[in-house]
């Protein structure tokens, strides 16, 4: 018998979003691990000898918006304090990305149970985000 030359579309699976879900955590957490670093070394480049007073207590009442907007300024200064924050912020958004991954996973496999239990998980860190920050 002669195969078939007749090449077969195969379905976009629960197998690639498997691959891309741990590509995105592993690449996430290494390129928030490299800004943070990266921030570290510029701070410690600018301020090494600067001393700190740890006996004043600094609240940062904002919210979120505000933090953004700094963050993204310090970031685009090059600021290294902004960069290890923004590297938190990245490494805090790798998990939240994996579940927006899973619902998208979870809508093209129509798997309706799964995609309102992600939907509350999604609820529950948005909420949590914007309770968190307007105390």
């Amino acid at each position: 018998m002669e195969k078939s030359k007749v090449m077969t579309h195969e379905k976009f699976g629960e197998k690639d979003f498997q691959t891309i879900i741990g590509n995105l955590l592993r690449y996430g957490v290494w390129i928030s691990l490299s800004v943070a670093f990266i921030g570290g070394i510029v701070y410690l480049l600018h301020h090494g000898n600067d001393i700190e007073d740890y006996s004043v207590f600094k609240e940062n009442d904002r919210n979120i918006f505000e933090v953004i907007s700094s963050v993204v300024n310090g970031v685009i200064s090059g600021s290294g304090e902004f960069l290890i924050f923004f590297g938190i912020i990245l490494l805090f958004l790798t998990p939240v990305f994996r579940v927006l991954l899973s619902l998208f996973s979870f809508l093209i496999e129509k798997d309706y149970l799964y995609v309102v239990i992600t939907l509350i998980v999604i609820l529950i860190i948005i909420t949590s985000i914007s309770f968190g920050f307007s105390h």
